[in-house]
């Protein structure tokens, strides 16, 4: 005959001992799977240059943080971490990061890296503006010619600089010569080499873009032209697990293993970035 063997129940003590660190296992696990994937939204420039791609893979080798990004203008980046849609931002937009941090949705900014925009437009160069001595005289050779200028429209990092050199002109551009957009970099470079336009680009975008037609950069090196970028954690959490992954890539950007990345970036042998490391 078979034998039944029952087991004797758990003294409670023991029981809730066990349960507790099945709790404690089970937390762990979803923490661990949890900081795993990381969203960061960032600009566009970041990502048609390739600097993230290069970046990423790095990170997530000595971290084990994947990071999942959409890239869009600052605005929309900015927008995005005060509506809680992602964990931190990259951004090139000073005055709107000042902005999105007093308004308490973000914290701990930090300068990354900086580059600087450009101004391209036709060889031929119907406006002069090679020969103007600044960035601003540049832009108004552009206006007082109405020769074509196609603007990014899209509240980016690039279109709030281009917009504050017509600002400090005194200038609000309109008319069949100013195009507004509302596309990113890539696009508007396009578009600017369909119409034999001016526009204002960042660097790195404008040396990773290959359908240049006859463009060329007929301005830089204006100290108004610096670009700086900004890693800003979303403020207040909206997962403190996937908070925790954030914060590591933040704070890895500025290391001295980010910053060494960011410097050993190139394409084509040019630099497209330098790390606040080297800038400051």
């Amino acid at each position: 005959m078979a034998r039944c063997w029952s087991t004797p129940p758990l003294p409670a003590s023991k029981y809730n001992r066990l349960l507790a660190a099945l709790v404690f296992m089970m937390a762990t696990s979803a923490m661990a799977q949890g900081e795993a994937t990381i969203r960061i939204a960032s600009t566009t420039s970041t990502e048609h240059s390739g600097l993230l791609e290069f970046l990423i893979p790095q990170f997530q080798r000595e971290s084990g943080i994947a990071v999942h990004v959409v890239a869009v203008g600052s605005g929309q980046a900015l927008r995005m971490g005060c509506h809680g849609d992602v964990d931190a931002v990259l951004v090139h937009a000073p005055q709107a990061e000042q902005q999105f941090v007093e308004q308490g949705c973000g914290a701990d900014r930090r300068r990354v890296m900086v580059n600087d925009f450009v101004l391209v437009g036709p060889v031929d160069d119907p406006a002069d503006v090679a020969g103007a001595d600044s960035a601003a005289e540049a832009f108004q050779r552009i206006a007082q010619t109405e020769a074509p200028f196609a603007s990014r429209g899209d509240d980016s990092g690039t279109h709030q600089k281009a917009q504050s050199i017509w600002s400090a002109l005194d200038m609000d551009p309109g008319g069949d010569w100013y195009r507004e957009l509302g596309a990113g970099m890539g696009a508007v470079l396009n578009t600017a080499a369909d119409m034999k336009a001016y526009t204002l680009a960042d660097r790195g975008t404008w040396l990773t873009f290959a359908n240049r037609r006859d463009l060329t950069v007929l301005f830089e090196g204006d100290p108004s032209l610096v670009n700086p970028y900004s890693s800003i954690l979303v403020k207040p959490a909206v997962n403190q697990i996937r908070q925790a992954g954030a914060t590591k890539w933040h704070r890895w950007l500025v290391s001295e293993a980010g910053q060494v990345a960011i410097g050993r970036y190139r394409v084509n042998g040019q630099r497209l970035f330098i790390p606040v490391s080297e800038a400051l």
